[in-house]
């Protein structure tokens, strides 16, 4: 009866395995590159909206201005999004994306007079705040979307495992000749 329960679950196991994607394990901005199912207008766009959420930051005081982390649009978060909800999500999410791209561009031009784009940072928290608590549920619904799809891909981009997290692929060293202290000898009886 064991052998069948272990049989089943080694089952499941290969066939979920087998169902991810083949882009899912260890994507990089430079494969994905080629996936773009948006225009490129509006996949500048939403290029915009993922450094709104996570912009590059440098640090105060260093002398090179280039040091400090990343933001969400170096990183190709925004490819990330594009593929994930093109792999992965249903027609539904599609059709919350590409009427969410148009209102934010609408929003972006009614409220500042210009495109998102070349809206300054506070103008575009100020634009996605807006959609959030605008009555049409597309605005709130594509929001939350982009955001998760945001903070999910750049958590799991090469840069934040190795330099934030500390990611080691092998972890658990053995060190063979370590002594014991007698106190931890003693607590063990």
């Amino acid at each position: 009866m064991q052998r069948r329960t272990v049989l089943q679950g080694l089952a499941v196991t290969f066939g979920g395995l087998m169902s991810l994607p083949a882009w899912a394990s260890g994507w990089t901005a430079d494969s994905l590159k080629s996936a773009s199912t948006l225009p490129l207008a509006e996949e500048a766009l939403l290029a915009e909206i993922v450094e709104t959420f996570i912009p590059q930051t440098t640090m105060p005081g260093v002398g090179s201005p280039g040091v400090g982390s990343p933001g969400a649009k170096s990183l190709g978060v925004h490819q990330f999004a594009m593929r994930m909800i093109q792999d992965c999500y249903g027609p539904p999410a599609q059709t919350v994306l590409q009427q969410g791209l148009a209102l934010t561009e609408s929003t972006a031009q009614q409220t500042a007079g210009q495109s998102f784009v070349n809206c300054t940072t506070q103008q575009r928290l100020a634009i996605l705040t807006a959609l959030t608590t605008n009555t049409d549920p597309v605005g709130k619904a594509f929001v939350d979307l982009v955001k998760g799809l945001t903070i999910q891909g750049y958590t799991n981009s090469e840069y934040y495992l190795v330099n934030v997290k500390k990611y080691v692929m092998a972890p658990g060293y053995y060190h063979g000749c370590v002594e014991v202290p007698e106190v931890a000898l003693k607590g063990s009886r």
